[in-house]
């Protein structure tokens, strides 16, 4: 005669999906669930908890557009929209020159500093464009490209790059990094300044 299979009780399963009981007054509400695994989630970081965020991207004209709607959901969830339209303009740009002007892959890393974000686009050209002090390349007046220069000096807060030598670690090429600041308002106790 077949045996009837009875699971054996264990601590591994899923919590029921009844309703959580209301926390007593003053203490915290229960964390959230994830609704895979039953677990909860950890709390989300404070606004100036330094964190970073890597895309890499292989040398494919999909690749810019996949890191601007990348960059812009990471700055969006972290509070940091107001800084999105020129973070989105200024690595579209450094993204588009690595896939333009480069064979390999390229990779943009985000991260938050408070109050500064720093954008680094790597690519494995060794090429550097000329640094900010020095003298611009002269550049045609109808020319379709070549100011992406340009919009750097004009949009970002900081910016610069280097050459990486290949080593043990990856390949070499270089970083063309862009800083953004956020705006700090002023204090409500600092003194008003005389006209």
């Amino acid at each position: 005669m077949p045996r009837e299979y009875r699971p054996a009780p264990t601590s591994d399963r899923k919590p029921s999906s009844a309703p959580p009981t209301p926390s007593p007054s003053g203490s915290a509400p229960p964390p959230a669930l994830d609704p895979l695994t039953g677990l909860p989630h950890p709390p989300p970081l404070p606004f100036a908890t330094p964190w970073h965020y890597e895309l890499h991207f292989p040398c494919d004209p999909r690749g810019p557009g996949i890191a601007r709607v990348t960059l812009r959901a990471v700055l969006d969830a972290h509070g940091l929209a107001q800084l999105a339209d020129r973070a989105e303009l200024l690595a579209s740009e450094l993204a588009t020159n690595s896939v333009r002007h480069t064979k390999g892959p390229a990779s943009v890393r985000l991260q938050w500093l408070h109050p500064v974000l720093r954008v680094s686009v790597w690519d494995m050209s060794p090429d550097l464009p000329p640094m900010p002090g020095a003298p611009p390349r002269p550049n045609a007046p109808h020319a379709e490209g070549g100011r992406g220069l340009l919009i750097l000096d004009a949009v970002a807060d900081r910016w610069g790059g280097c050459v990486m030598g290949e080593g043990a670690y990856g390949p070499g090429g270089k970083t063309i990094w862009f800083e953004l600041n956020l705006p700090v308002p002023p204090s409500p106790t600092a003194p008003a300044l005389a006209a």
